[in-house]
């Protein structure tokens, strides 16, 4: 026979490794060691079903001793294990592991986590024993890896499904190899494993449940994997086992799930499966539209600094926008006029009902599989009631998702020229609300020299904060938290700078500056307008606030406001038209 140089058949290359699903329900895998690592690989042995032993010495994990504690792994002291040899001294510990396997022949499988000098000589015991052994990071003296995994959640039952991903580089990089994972998973549809479980109950019924055939992957075996290749017709003429009539009617299934979906496509909606009775209602449909709720955030209401997302939202993925009353006309208006807008009615006395109302709305269009855009002003959940709506848009079977916005608590005073911290002067920032549920008061936090305090909805009840705040209770020493005040922590010196941003980042804003004891009057009466810079910023700047201590507060007042106790200004910076 002449050869032509040309290989019939692909030569085998090496440094690949054979990707077993291992199913190990008559198996027992032997681990040693008691560290976290451990307990994660025995947490993986009992989902594919292996019995477990543990084999440590020393300190155990909690979860570990707490597996032990309900008896789904058996837990082993080393120092426990009988000696094998007459003479008075312990036994070396490969011999000791060697009597134990030759105890416990179930054994099929050994993973060690910890790293000892016997470490090389416990492996080649376990070669002895012909058991593939895995040791963590000792490459050479490994048999077997464990791939990067993940096994994906069924999202209609919440529990796990019997879809997993496994990715090894073998031993090249194992982080890569988890890198590699997450980019997988997250370029699958996220309902793929429901499609999983929708293929299973569609196989079972092909197969019929009836007959004792043994179960086998197609794809995962030896077997072409093309859906072209002809399905045997069946004729009534011919004589056909239960074996070759469940084969046949696989082999139909298996054609009907790869004629033409991808798994960007697959969804459970797409393998439908009305009837587990009759196998006549197997049918592959399009899926049908699914509503879908998005919990937006637009941002303080300067139309630049929706995010994309909020921008993609609007233009392109939108059937019905629901928005809050106080949206600003710019961010309205950005919406296609082809889109369907609704403005909750909220007045006071019934933002109860018209949140309410906003709510059930949303139900109703997602449930005819409209996309609804529910509008929300700054971020969603910095109080904007995000929480509540998710709870009960998913009690009413809808996941929405939840788009952030920019939050004026830190846009609002960025456009005021006021920086929440700054080296020097405001180490740590708090975000708190001038007015509870349903108009109840709130505690509001303490005094801190080197903490920025933002309050937001505070200035329909300003009198009230800054009472809270300067009021310091006799009978209280410092004014510490008592349940009938309303401040958590020592008060406010009257001099402490506050600046009052009404509509942050509109061209009609408003910024009055002044301190807590003069705030209120500079409220009731127009300043001079003059152009506002806080502390940190005036000037040269002053940044030698905590390094100096309060002494010098009230002539950084004075050099600050000048011979006014408050200043205001109005409008945003003109640099902003053009971005």
């Amino acid at each position: 026979m002449v050869s032509n140089g040309l290989s019939q058949y692909p030569a085998p290359v090496g440094r690949a490794s054979l990707l077993l699903t291992f199913k190990g329900h008559r198996n027992t895998i032997l681990i040693i060691g008691g560290d976290v690592l451990a307990a994660s690989r025995a947490f993986a042995a009992l989902e594919a079903g292996m019995q477990v032993i543990i084999l440590a010495r020393g300190l155990v994990c909690d979860e570990l001793r707490w597996r032990a504690d309900q008896q789904q792994v058996n837990l082993t002291d080393w120092d426990m294990l009988p000696s094998v040899s007459t003479s008075p001294l312990p036994s070396a510990p490969e011999e000791s592991l060697s009597a134990f396997l030759a105890e416990n022949p179930s054994i099929s499988l050994i993973r060690i986590t910890i790293h000892t000098v016997d470490t090389p000589a416990l492996a080649r015991i376990c070669h002895a024993h012909n058991i593939p052994i895995n040791v963590t990071d000792h490459p050479a003296l490994c048999d077997f890896s464990f791939a990067s995994m993940h096994r994906f959640a069924d999202p209609s039952t919440g529990g796990q499904s019997a879809l997993q991903v496994g990715v090894t580089t073998n031993g090249e990089g194992c982080r890569l190899a988890g890198h590699v994972r997450r980019e997988i998973v997250s370029m699958l549809p996220k309902d793929i494993a429901g499609a999983v479980r929708q293929v299973g109950r569609l196989r079972r019924l092909a197969k019929n449940t009836d007959d004792e055939v043994a179960e086998c992957e197609e794809g995962e075996n030896s077997s072409v994997t093309t859906p072209n290749r002809p399905v045997p017709g069946w004729r009534s003429s011919a004589t056909e086992s239960k074996d070759e009539s469940s084969r046949r009617r696989m082999k139909w299934a298996a054609q009907l799930i790869l004629s033409g979906d991808s798994p960007q496509t697959i969804s459970p909606c797409s393998v439908q499966v009305p009837n587990e009775s009759s196998l006549h209602n197997l049918t592959l449909l399009p899926p049908p539209k699914k509503g879908r709720i998005l919990l937006v955030g637009s941002g303080p209401g300067y139309p630049s600094l929706l995010t994309i997302a909020t921008h993609n939202a609007l233009m392109k993925h939108a059937d019905l926008v629901l928005s809050d009353k106080l949206h600003p006309a710019a961010i309205l208006a950005l919406i296609p006029e082809t889109i369907e807008v609704c403005i909750a009615s909220k007045f006071p006395g019934n933002a109860e009902g018209a949140q309410s109302e906003m709510m059930d709305a949303a139900v109703e269009a997602a449930r005819r599989g409209l996309t609804v855009v529910r509008l929300k002003q700054e971020d969603p959940v910095v109080y904007g009631r995000a929480g509540e709506e998710v709870l009960f848009f998913r009690a009413h079977g809808f996941e929405p998702l939840v788009v952030p916005g920019v939050s004026s608590a830190l846009a609002a005073p960025i456009f005021a020229g006021i920086p929440v911290t700054q080296r020097g002067v405001a180490e740590s920032v708090v975000v708190c609300t001038g007015v509870g549920r349903q108009g109840k008061e709130v505690k509001l936090p303490g005094y801190e020299c080197s903490r920025t305090v933002l309050i937001l909805m505070g200035v329909a009840r300003i009198a009230q904060v800054v009472d809270a705040m300067i009021r310091n209770d006799s009978n209280s020493g410092e004014g510490l938290q008592n349940s009938e005040r309303r401040r958590e922590g020592r008060p406010y010196p009257r001099n402490t700078p506050i600046a009052i941003i009404e509509r942050g980042s509109m061209p009609d804003q408003r910024v009055v500056a002044s301190t807590l004891g003069d705030i209120c009057e500079a409220l009731d009466i127009a300043g001079e307008q003059r152009p506002l810079a806080v502390l940190a910023l005036q000037g040269s700047g002053d940044t030698s606030v905590l390094e100096e201590g309060e002494e010098r507060d009230e002539e950084r007042i004075r050099k600050w406001l000048g011979v006014c106790r408050w200043v205001m200004r109005e409008g945003i910076d003109q640099g902003w038209v053009e971005v």
